[in-house]
């Protein structure tokens, strides 16, 4: 079993990372290069700007490379109760965004030519028990009247049509999601951020920001300093560098996941014969897709832990157990692949992006990156260049989280929670 993502594997380092030292002056530095970052350097740099892009690693290789490869709509929250609260329209409007994410991603594959194995194939949701099944039920009518009529209520005898498993009560199906290949994808979207003029430099760890006017700063990292007359902050849940703002109102946490030896045919088929990327309701849940070369790529919040390489294996050891209880006629076949990332949850689990004391950022995912993160690079570039309608997410409050200055001290105490919350909810 490798401790590595199967998406990494066999992707070679990117040629095209700038050797030379970080100095001079740019229109943009973007800091971070994941999807975030080079979704926005890429259209910055198309729209003419001199972009710079200061990854601490390497490029696309943190939460970009190291999540499951879904590229699902719907949101990580009760749409409906986000409605009674804000409207109707708002939750729509915030729908949408996720729905156009997916749109984003599509486009920048076709675009391109990224070689991602990127398919439209749904999402499904499913019910771990009989109460959540009835939620999806009371919750249905408004999503699909109101929010997304592309959405169908999955009824428990049915769901043998969508997942070869007898463990779940019901589900409820995205028609819009898709899925794909993420190591391919970051790197064909680095390589065209960079065909694009933008200068990417790796091992090059922000270490401070000094606000000189404006929108203007001074970035220095390790490999030395750039003047840049604005700045996108897309590094997520970075633990290092002066963003201690945003460490406040952002929880770093594990997420892990396996991958399976390739499967044979007629069981790749039989186990998820919808084809759709898939979720389960609980808290402490799981998600899990195959792969082209038929290999079933399972996750969740196995341990309420950061990753590490200690972390991963125990987290592997749960998954599998789950993946066989869920699967059990994949009992005979082996884990080859097991991997951690961090996730960068935020309180209400909504991203936020805008901008804070002449600092641009867009982070917060949670756990809906792989196409929000897409689009909103793409959507921070245009409100970066005057269009400040451009943002779906600019209205929405973000206040610190009471008690958390950075280290999650308070994980274990809310892993706890939520498991009470799975077996006695």
């Amino acid at each position: 079993m490798k401790l590595f993502p199967y998406w990494l594997d066999g992707i070679e380092s990117f040629a095209a990372a700038d050797p030379g030292p970080v100095a001079g002056e740019a229109d943009v530095a973007v800091i971070g290069g994941g999807f975030t970052g080079l979704s926005a350097a890429l259209a910055l740099a198309r729209a003419g700007a001199r972009v710079v892009v200061l990854e601490a690693g390497r490029v696309a290789q943190q939460a970009s490379g190291r999540n499951g490869g879904h590229v699902n709509n719907g949101t990580a929250i009760d749409i409906g109760a986000f409605a009674a609260k804000y409207g109707t329209a708002r939750a729509r409007a915030l729908y949408r965004a996720y729905d156009d994410a997916v749109d984003t991603v599509e486009r920048i594959v076709r675009d391109h030519q990224i070689a991602c194995d990127f398919r439209r194939g749904g999402k499904i949701k499913l019910a771990a028990k009989p109460a959540h099944y009835e939620a999806m039920a009371r919750g249905f009518a408004f999503l699909n009247r109101e929010i997304d009529p592309e959405t169908d209520l999955i009824a428990r005898g049915d769901v043998a049509d969508h997942v070869g498993s007898d463990a779940f009560f019901g589900g409820l199906l995205y028609r819009k999601s898709a899925q794909m290949h993420v190591g391919r994808f970051g790197r064909g979207l680095a390589e065209a951020a960079h065909r694009a003029g933008a200068r990417i430099f790796e091992h090059a760890p922000v270490t401070a920001l000094h606000r000189l006017h404006h929108h203007a700063h001074r970035v220095t990292t390790a490999r030395g300093s750039v003047v840049a007359k604005q700045v996108l902050l897309a590094t997520g849940p970075s633990r290092h560098g002066p963003f201690a703002r945003f460490r406040r109102r952002i929880v770093p946490i594990g997420s892990f996941i396996v991958a399976t030896a390739p499967l044979a045919a007629a069981t790749a088929a039989a186990v998820m014969p919808g084809g759709h990327t898939a979720t389960t309701s609980l808290n402490v849940g799981n998600y899990f897709r195959l792969t082209p070369d038929h290999r079933l790529v399972f996750g969740g919040r196995a341990r309420f832990a950061l990753s590490s390489p200690v972390s991963d294996r125990k987290s592997g050891r749960i998954l599998e157990a789950a993946l066989r209880r869920i699967f059990p006629q994949l009992a005979p076949v082996p884990i080859e692949y097991c991997w951690g990332g961090i996730i960068d949850l935020t309180a209400d689990r909504l991203p936020r992006a805008g901008e804070h004391a002449g600092l641009f950022y867009a982070m917060g995912y949670s756990g809906h990156g792989v196409q929000m993160s897409v689009h909103m690079g793409e959507r921070m570039a245009a409100v970066m260049g005057g269009d400040a309608g451009a943002n779906p997410l600019r209205d929405l409050p973000w206040p610190p989280i009471p008690g958390h200055f950075g280290p999650p001290w308070f994980l274990p105490l809310v892993g706890a929670y939520y498991r009470a919350k799975d077996r006695f909810g």
